[in-house]
């Protein structure tokens, strides 16, 4: 029996890393990096394959991908995507799963952090949208605006987020509303440019343009 993203997100196992990593981000005073984060990023990353027409397979590997990247925080922030596609290869080999499909899996979880990433197939740059457009106000923990970092304050000041392919299949669009009064445009650009040009890299291997557009106004 083929290992489906629905299998993946029931694994208790899975769940355990993905709950006590996030944990760890709490006590760093980190932005959410739990099932909220993952569930987004591993279904904006079907969308995006399944949009593009790509075999449902490969939509089902971008999933498992979507849900499992972030699992190397339980070990560490610093190189979380290495240690989690290593974690990754484990969990899914003693699955069954085939070596191909874990050679996608793993490639693009270890390939997932602006630094040290490129989208070096279909799966990892999904997977790249994904994450670096999951922006929101809801992944924000701290409550008092007064005790914000630029991290919360970006996160907060996103009030509305959608990532849409056109109807052509040419463009892929990351449409922000932000509420300027917790957070401005230059604070997204100071912490989120490397992640745009990662956004556009990715787009690129897909065939697609990136567009970053806030406020109704196309910035990229």
């Amino acid at each position: 029996m083929e290992l489906t993203y629905e299998t993946i997100r029931k694994n208790d196992e899975v769940n355990t890393y993905i709950t006590q990593a996030d944990e760890s981000l709490v006590a760093l005073g980190y932005t959410e990096h739990s099932f909220a984060h993952v569930t987004r990023v591993a279904e904006t990353a079907m969308y995006i394959l399944r949009t593009l027409g790509y075999p449902e397979r490969t939509v089902e590997l971008a999933g498992i991908a979507g849900y499992l990247h972030d699992i190397g925080n339980l070990v560490n922030r610093v190189d979380h995507s290495q240690s989690g596609a290593v974690m990754a290869f484990r969990i899914l080999r003693e699955l069954e799963m085939p070596p191909a499909e874990v050679a996608a899996i793993v490639t693009a979880i270890g390939n997932h952090d602006e630094g040290t990433g490129m989208a070096v197939n279909p799966v990892a740059a999904a997977l790249i949208l994904a994450d670096k457009t999951d922006v929101r106000r809801s992944r924000v923990r701290q409550q008092d605006p007064e005790n914000f970092d630029i991290h919360d304050r970006v996160n907060y000041s996103v009030k509305k987020s959608i990532v849409k392919i056109n109807e052509e299949r040419t463009i892929i669009k990351l449409k922000l509303t932000v509420e300027s009064r917790y957070g401005s445009v230059m604070d997204y650009f100071e912490i989120f440019m490397n992640r745009m040009i990662m956004c556009r890299k990715a787009a690129e291997k897909l065939g697609l343009q990136f567009k970053l557009i806030i406020n109704e106004q196309q910035l990229i």
